[in-house]
């Protein structure tokens, strides 16, 4: 699998991870307590209970999971105030609970109704604490796992980041970037980039053989990088006009532009006359 596949596809391989550990986890559960049943003899439930009580937990896990990067995404801890941060985390985590025991009571009550049987979850104040002491150990089972994950592939892909203190606002240039990979720490500049290519969430910047990635929009960071000899020649690619060697028209009305690495790259229609003003 290389870079662009997986940056291209990340949330779906993310979500695959998810989906197959919850089902997994929730399978074991459920035939785990038929067996514990077995053991006392004749099952005090119809086999395929179990199940639906561990699938129906499942699909509400599922359901909120994005909640839950949504907030580490929008509202991350603040460890400069603690105390703020903590009480945020605990009303999530209630809400958090709650949604989980409404979807999974609910779909619980739908399959049972549908299998003309009553299902009584016994809601009271004690099944509650029952259930969220459960859900309080998920919810934070889930952040350490989305930082974990984030942390492993941060790692591989070896994101970058500028360390230039003017770059934190759209309107500054880039001139030097930190990237952090497998345990390492590499400075790259940004004169030395022969191209930009835009991959998912991530803009890819290439150096030789090399290839850096971005958290940043293709339009976000040309903008940024355009002072610096940086020109958009598509919606997918950017280049550095001092690494172009050659222009070959096409019958198409597009052109190919080659590096001077010998890379050769598409110049649209949409972007040639930009380009050439670029180049004047």
């Amino acid at each position: 699998m290389n870079l662009q596949h997986f940056q291209r596809f990340q949330t779906f391989y993310a979500a695959l991870l998810l989906f197959s550990y919850v089902v997994i986890n929730n399978t074991v559960n459920a035939t785990t307590q038929i067996m514990e049943a077995q053991r006392d003899g004749a099952l005090p439930f119809l086999i395929w209970e179990p199940f639906v009580w561990e699938y129906s937990s499942a699909f509400s896990t599922l359901l909120i999971f994005p909640a839950v990067v949504w907030l580490l995404k929008k509202v991350p801890f603040n460890w400069h105030n603690i105390a703020l941060s903590l009480c945020t985390y605990f009303v999530a985590s209630i809400i958090f609970s709650v949604f989980h025991i409404s979807v999974m009571v609910g779909g619980r009550k739908l399959i049972y109704w549908l299998n003309e049987l009553h299902y009584n979850f016994g809601l009271s104040w004690f099944e509650f604490l029952y259930e969220y002491q459960k859900d309080a150990i998920s919810f934070l089972f889930f952040i350490t796992l989305i930082k974990v994950y984030q942390y492993i592939v941060k790692q591989l892909l070896g994101e970058a980041s500028s360390i230039d203190e003017g770059a934190q606002h759209n309107t500054d240039t880039i001139n030097r970037l930190l990237v952090k990979k497998r345990g390492k720490e590499f400075i790259i500049k940004i004169d030395e980039v022969d191209w930009l290519e835009s991959s998912g969430n991530y803009v890819n910047l290439h150096i030789g053989t090399s290839i850096y990635p971005l958290r940043v929009t293709l339009t976000e960071l040309s903008k940024q990088l355009e002072v610096q000899g940086f020109c958009r020649i598509h919606r997918s690619h950017g280049v550095k006009l001092d690494k172009v060697e050659c222009i070959t028209p096409l019958p198409s009305g597009d052109s190919e532009i080659k590096l001077t690495t010998g890379k050769v790259l598409n110049l649209s229609r949409r972007y040639k006359e930009q380009f050439k003003l670029k180049l004047q």
